[in-house]
């Protein structure tokens, strides 16, 4: 050995000093680095299968608000469009009620002002038939007892011509003044109306006009005078 230059007892020094070396080193250096460094990488495999995780929840997360924004925006405009529909229902129905409303307005004013006409003709039936009786007792030269100023009055305003006498069906009479029941019940009988309707019309004057489905009897004053008055020309 020293012929090759070396020396065994430095030789063995070392050796022994690397073996102790090598073993310290191993035993407090390098086993607990490759612990960390093992350590190290499963805490960042561990991070990055969290972080995979996270971004799988997160896409999941993401769709899934998707997927309610859209069933909101789904459920918003069919709550719009119900609302839309109920609002014109709504309206219609306001409309119709309205309408409704206004009828029932004009036609109560329409009954309310016939009736106030006709109570304000009856009243002037009196008039008209005391200066249909002053008349005739001058034309006749005598004086009417009640009962024929009445019968007189009756035929003047109610008197059913003999043409509509048991006319039958749906008949409709048109009076110059308002008829007493008695009357009405006399015009039903004589015209054998199944069904009867009175209306009033001052403008006839007296006398009656008498409709069916297919026949008109005008024999009102303003009718008769119509005629007088086309012989006279």
């Amino acid at each position: 050995m020293e012929g090759l230059g070396l020396n065994l007892g430095y030789l063995l020094v070392q050796i022994i000093a690397f073996i102790v070396i090598y073993t310290l080193m191993s035993r407090f250096i390098y086993t607990p680095l490759v612990n960390v460094l093992r350590e190290r990488r499963t805490r960042i495999a561990k991070g990055l299968e969290d972080a995979t995780a996270a971004a799988n929840a997160r896409r999941n997360a993401e769709d899934d608000a998707a997927k309610i924004i859209a069933d909101a925006r789904v459920k918003a405009n069919q709550a719009v469009e119900e609302a839309r529909v109920r609002g014109e229902e709504v309206g219609k129905q306001v409309a119709a009620a309205a309408q409704a409303d206004a009828d029932k307005i004009r036609e109560d004013a329409r009954v309310a002002a016939d009736q106030e006409l006709n109570r304000r003709l009856a009243d002037l039936r009196g008039q008209v038939g005391q200066i249909a009786v002053a008349m005739s007792q001058q034309l006749i030269g005598a004086t009417l007892d009640e009962k024929r100023q009445q019968a007189l009055i009756s035929d003047f305003f109610a008197k059913v011509p003999q043409e509509a006498l048991k006319m039958g069906g749906d008949v409709e009479v048109v009076s110059a003044m308002p008829l007493t029941d008695a009357e009405e019940t006399r015009v039903k009988k004589e015209t054998g109306a199944k069904n009867l309707t009175v209306t009033v019309d001052p403008n006839i004057l007296g006398g009656l006009i008498v409709r069916s489905a297919d026949r008109v009897v005008d024999a009102s004053v303003r009718n008769s005078l119509g005629d007088l008055a086309s012989r006279i020309r």
